[in-house]
């Protein structure tokens, strides 16, 4: 039987009625009366300890344990607290000649600092950094054009530099409700020694990586793929992985992966059974383009939502390989106020069929994910 806390009015009440009874024949909670402050106070005790056992209580299960209590019981199962990502990118500086120093510090104009990875020459007046930022989090990402200062003047560089490679990747900690979905993921199917479920528990422990799929025997017998997709830290990208497929460094029975695939393929070299041989797969596109007709007065307004409720449809049945029904794509577009009466004509995929007929449900070749093209309104 669930427990029914009582509100502190009914403890107010409760608390009235008991020194009354204890003072028969006398008016003992006059307005003014110190038993009726007192018993106020002590009501409003009792209300305080109950929500302090009521938080207990939250804590003492992981499905609703909160911070440090939720990395202890995460910790049970092996799963930590995915950390912050500091953001990197790439500035160019002008200036008549000179060198920018590894750590030379720049900033923003919020008062956000990055610093300077390597040494770096001016070659004919002009030089590309790379830059990281000096915080781990995602306020330092930055857009392309953006200026940014010298902390510390430099003899022969101009103090003011332009972001020419946005500062991407820059990721928050982990949140509660990413980090209950992945520890009770685990508790749910624990660890078995190396099957599909334990690649793609794996691959999203390790930060920035949102999407991960297993596919045994991608590359013959006694070979594990598996694919993965990084929303986040490679939004501009449209979340997918960037370098290229292959191997952990230290495996030497295929080639060895570069970039994302890579940072990845390393991290599961330590989980992996022994006699795996992994490779890491970066998704690629089924770019998937619509023809709707019945909507070309719509306002732009409506034209956004649309488009936001299309790739909504597809990110919600996208698996790599797999089908996404017309079905999914026509319920999201129905829900946007001002879109009734819309009919899709047409739906073209660049990696993928369409079938049956030129509005029917979309497949994905093998490896690639589908994603939102563009709308075509007649």
């Amino acid at each position: 039987m669930v427990f029914s806390r009582p509100t502190l009015t009914e403890l107010r009440k409760q608390v009235a009625a008991d020194i009354a009874a204890g003072l028969p024949g006398v008016n003992a909670l006059l307005r003014y009366n110190n038993l009726t402050i007192i018993g106020d106070v002590e009501a409003a005790l009792v209300d305080g300890c109950f929500g302090y056992l009521d938080w207990i209580t939250k804590q003492s299960v992981p499905f609703t344990a909160e911070d440090e209590y939720l990395e202890g019981w995460a910790a049970l199962k092996g799963v930590t607290r995915k950390p912050a990502i500091a953001a990197t990118g790439k500035v160019t500086f002008n200036g008549t000649a000179g060198t920018i120093p590894a750590s030379t510090v720049l900033t923003r104009s919020d008062g956000l600092s990055f610093t300077v990875d390597v040494d770096t020459d001016l070659i004919n007046g002009i030089a590309v950094a790379g830059i990281t930022a000096a915080s781990a989090g995602a306020s330092p990402n930055t857009v392309l054009g953006t200026t940014l200062s010298l902390a510390s003047a430099i003899s022969g560089i101009n103090s003011l530099c332009t972001v020419t490679e946005a500062i991407t990747g820059g990721l928050d900690v982990e949140r509660d409700d990413d980090l209950r979905t992945r520890m009770i993921a685990e508790y749910a199917r624990p660890a078995s020694g190396g099957s599909s479920t334990d690649y793609e528990n794996w691959a999203l422990s390790i930060p920035g990586v949102t999407r991960a799929w297993c596919v045994p025997k991608l590359y013959g017998a006694g070979t594990v793929g598996v694919l993965f997709m990084m929303d986040d830290v490679r939004s501009e990208h449209g979340g997918f992985p960037q370098g290229t497929n292959g191997v952990a460094t230290a495996e030497t029975r295929g080639v060895v992966a570069t970039g994302d695939q890579l940072a990845l393929a390393n991290a599961l070299y330590e989980l992996q059974p022994v006699t795996a041989l992994v490779y890491l797969v970066a998704c690629t596109e089924n770019r998937i383009d619509l023809t709707i007709d019945g909507l070309s007065t719509a306002t732009d307004t409506t034209k956004t939502a649309i488009a936001a409720a299309f790739a909504s449809a597809l990110l919600s049945t996208a698996v790599p390989s797999g089908s996404s029904p017309l079905s999914a794509i026509e319920a999201k577009i129905a829900s946007v106020s001002g879109a009734a009466g819309f009919v899709i004509t047409e739906v073209t995929a660049s990696a993928g069929t369409v079938s049956p007929g030129p509005t029917g449900n979309i497949s994905s070749n093998p490896g690639t994910l589908p994603v939102a093209g563009s709308i075509t309104y007649i």
